[in-house]
């Protein structure tokens, strides 16, 4: 009879628990893509109303950019200090709070201020993640992991324009979709917290998946580093921290491009937003294809013995250079050969981006996972500015032509920075912060 008793259902293991872990993390992604993404499909209206040029516009997303890329690394380092469960819960919160409050913006100034400390909320959630990936999976099934959680920016990116237009039609205001898409965080945060706690902690896994976990993690082994998080000064003296850096920074920008200037991009070139919002969905849903074609690919090759980093480089040494691909659209002017093209190539930039993700969980042990991800967010973030200035400034003396040559081109760069400097260390490490990758 005692083990009918509610107190005993609810200690009852929940199958296969870390894909729910998983699908929450895929749902926090998702809300935040919602929330950032709002201001861009709003930008051709409020560009209308305020009077705004490109460069006016760029600076409202440089306010959310400078956040998000110094708290990356802030964030980060908080997460492997105070914890993936306590770190994820005070960001979505705040970054939840402040885009409800986005809602009353009326100005260059109060649209500035709140951008900014919205980038400041959404930073933790990509080191969150990643650090919730490393806990939670083992290195054969991290691939797809990161994929799943990674998905979330482009469905939510997907999803954003068909929200906020239809609430718009519904309201005949932006204000209540920017109020209503802020609430979303609320109710994750909920599930969030009755739902996550670490593996050893959980009172709802089941020894088998426990034991799952642990044997694929890589980290019970000797001269592993302590549990707490890692210093920085360390982290920077490896090159695989330098290459997961320098290589985020350079890739990164192509993304933006799309999920901050695309709907802009799309009228400069004579196509209605309302008339083609099919079209600004298909870049989002090729990158949440190539989200998980390029996690499944690196994974159905570590499971069958390729060494962890191989998979991940393989899978950047294929897409990284088709990215050149994108180079015809700034020629042609067919609206389906367009969005083709641009499906294409985010498709082969979010087939390298998951790789980029997953390796500060593939290459360093647990207490450096979420320092490493922030640092290399916050690396891309510079590499965000810089060309969410330059954007700004060459569409309104040129036009987008040489802004989508560039991004065509830079993922190259990206690509040899990775293969060459992501790579197991031949030497012993002194530090025990590397795992053998």
């Amino acid at each position: 009879m005692a083990s009918d008793s509610p107190a005993a259902a609810a200690r009852k293991p929940i199958r296969r628990l870390r894909w729910w872990i998983g699908g929450l993390l895929f749902a926090s992604t998702v809300i935040n893509y919602i929330d950032r993404q709002t201001l861009s499909v709003l930008a051709p209206y409020l560009k209308r109303d305020y009077h705004w040029t490109n460069s006016d516009f760029a600076t409202i997303l440089i306010s959310f950019r400078v956040a998000y890329t110094v708290m990356q690394g802030v964030s980060g380092r908080f997460l492997d200090w105070i914890g993936t469960r306590k770190g994820l819960s005070v960001s979505v919160a705040f970054y939840s709070l402040i885009a409800c409050l986005t809602s009353l913006a009326n100005g260059m100034q109060s649209f500035r201020v709140l951008r900014f400390l919205l980038g400041a909320g959404e930073a933790a959630n990509w080191p969150g993640a990643t650090k919730a990936v490393s806990e939670w999976f083992p290195a054969r099934e991290r691939g797809w992991a990161v994929a799943l959680f990674d998905s979330g920016s482009s469905v939510g990116g997907a999803i954003a324009p068909f929200l906020v237009l239809a609430l718009m039609r519904t309201f005949g205001s932006w204000r209540p979709a920017v109020l209503l898409a802020g609430l979303l965080g609320f109710l994750w945060l909920l599930a969030w917290r009755a739902l996550y706690h670490p593996p050893e902690q959980h009172p709802r896994i089941s020894p088998e998946e426990l034991a799952h976990i642990r044997a694929g993690r890589g980290e019970e082994t000797p001269g592993a580093a302590p549990a707490g998080a890692a210093r920085w000064a360390d982290l920077l003296r490896y090159r695989q921290s330098w290459g997961i850096v320098i290589g985020r920074m350079l890739l990164d920008p192509y993304w933006f491009l799309i999920s901050e200037w695309f709907a802009l991009y799309l009228v400069s070139r004579g196509f209605p937003i309302e008339q083609s919002v099919l079209g600004f969905w298909a870049p989002f849903l090729g990158a949440d294809l190539g989200n998980f074609f390029g996690g499944g690919l690196s994974s159905y090759w570590i499971a069958r013995g390729w060494p962890v980093g191989k998979a991940r480089r393989t899978v950047i040494l294929i897409f990284g250079p088709s990215m050149l691909l994108l180079i015809p659209a700034a020629f042609l002017s067919n609206f389906v050969l367009l969005i083709l093209l641009f499906a294409y190539t985010t498709f082969a930039y979010a087939a390298g981006s998951t790789m980029f993700l997953a390796f500060p969980a593939d290459v360093f042990r647990s207490g450096a996972v979420a320092s490493v991800s922030g640092l290399s967010g916050t690396a891309a973030g510079v590499g965000t500015l810089i060309s969410t200035y330059l954007i700004g400034v060459i569409t309104d003396r040129f036009s987008f032509q040489p802004v989508i040559i560039a991004a065509s081109t830079i993922p190259c760069l990206a690509t040899i920075v990775f293969v060459t400097l992501v790579r197991a260390s031949p030497k012993p490490d002194p530090r025990g912060l590397l795992k053998d990758f």
